[in-house]
């Protein structure tokens, strides 16, 4: 029998600075999707409302399949509320997104819209890529009039539309 030597008591962590995939805004903290997020996640993806304008919502085949695989994933943010720690949505950076540039998507729950939370993590997000990359990119559909003001009001423009799942799309644009 062979003894194994005593572990040396773990120190507690020490203050720094906030992880390279954790965002921090005023209001909001974005951070990697956790298994305990994955109720509200769920939502999100099977929720009419927050579908409307990105095709319905999904099938429950392939909403297992997501739940398998965002639990940490690169790029998804987990958009929480700092006071109380409430998912309030997600924010989605894919680096070879649309046409190749990096592209920002989001979602928030019903319940959370109006109060300026979607914008202000976009906005985090927007202020994040253009660090590295030399554009980002949105697209949402036409008739999304309050994603359009959203990707406005954080500094896209306009610069393309097109038809793409039987609708109107629209992309925005900003640049460095």
């Amino acid at each position: 029998m062979t003894a194994t030597p005593p572990r040396p008591p773990e120190r507690p962590a020490r203050p720094g600075p906030a992880r390279e995939d954790t965002l921090r805004t005023e209001r909001l903290v974005l951070r990697p999707v956790r298994t305990a997020d994955l109720p509200a996640v769920t939502r999100l993806w099977t929720d009419p409302e927050v579908r409307r304008h990105l095709g319905g919502p999904v099938i429950p085949s392939v909403v297992a399949l997501r739940r398998r695989r965002i639990v940490g994933a690169p790029g998804r943010h987990a958009v929480v509320r700092a006071e109380d720690g409430v998912l309030l949505g997600l924010v989605t950076v894919e680096p070879a997104g649309h046409g190749g540039e990096t592209e920002v998507s989001y979602q928030f729950l019903p319940e959370h819209w109006g109060s300026g939370y979607a914008r202000e993590a976009v906005a985090a997000v927007v202020a994040r890529v253009l660090e590295t990359a030399p554009s980002v990119v949105a697209v949402t559909q036409e008739a999304n009039h309050r994603s359009r003001r959203l990707l406005e009001a954080v500094g896209l423009e306009h610069a393309d539309s097109f038809v793409e799942w039987d609708a109107h799309q629209v992309l925005y644009r900003r640049r460095r």
